[in-house]
């Protein structure tokens, strides 16, 4: 049995930092140190920036992003254009995509991927509003910008079977060497995809 190293508040800080994805225990501990060391710095202002999320921070019913209004600021931005989608699996994605600033459009994110192993069906994920959204009429490309793993294909599959009625079109990102690779460092998977989805030059 370990021995109680802090009082029970330091104690479930740690353990609630633990949660965090990417901090194990002894991550979770050495932040909490620094949270404690910086307790005027950095946790006041950290707690009430917590606090204030929680009152305001909402899921935007049309394209599953987090913001503090509803629709998204991304939804509402009538200068993106709102006959292409690009499908996500998660918030976290579509983060990405914006830090990259490729395309100026909007997003739709499906919450995960399809995954029967885990018990993951269709109706767990924004797949249905995502349909209701192309059946408007506005939207003309879909593009599939799921991960390259086995859930993330078969549902980008699903996507395209549940939108085979609808006029829209169906992309999804290339796959292949990423920008400053080398071929000696990559696998025969990503190898293999470059060569499928190669280009003219």
């Amino acid at each position: 049995m370990s021995k109680r190293i802090a009082g029970p508040e330091i104690e479930r800080l740690i353990q609630l930092l633990a949660k965090v994805p990417g901090l194990g225990p002894r991550s979770a501990r050495r932040a909490a140190l620094h949270l404690i060391k910086k307790k005027d710095q950095l946790m006041a202002p950290l707690a009430g920036a917590m606090a204030e999320a929680v009152d305001k921070v909402r899921v935007c019913s049309t394209c599953g992003n987090v913001d503090t209004s509803d629709p998204c600021t991304i939804c509402t931005d009538a200068r993106r254009d709102p006959t292409t989608l690009i499908v996500v699996e998660d918030v976290s994605d579509l983060w990405a995509l914006e830090r990259a600033a490729a395309m100026n459009t909007r997003y739709h994110v499906l919450g995960g991927t399809l995954s029967p192993l885990d018990g993951i069906g269709p109706d767990d994920l924004n797949i249905a509003s995502l349909v209701s959204r192309v059946a408007e009429g506005e939207v003309r490309e879909i593009i599939l910008a799921v991960n390259a793993t086995v859930e993330g294909q078969t549902t980008a599959h699903y996507i395209t079977d549940q939108l085979a009625d609808l006029d829209v079109k169906v992309t999804r990102l290339a796959h292949g060497v990423p920008v400053g690779g080398e071929l000696d460092y990559l696998d025969e998977g990503t190898l293999t995809a470059a060569l499928k989805s190669r280009t003219a030059f």
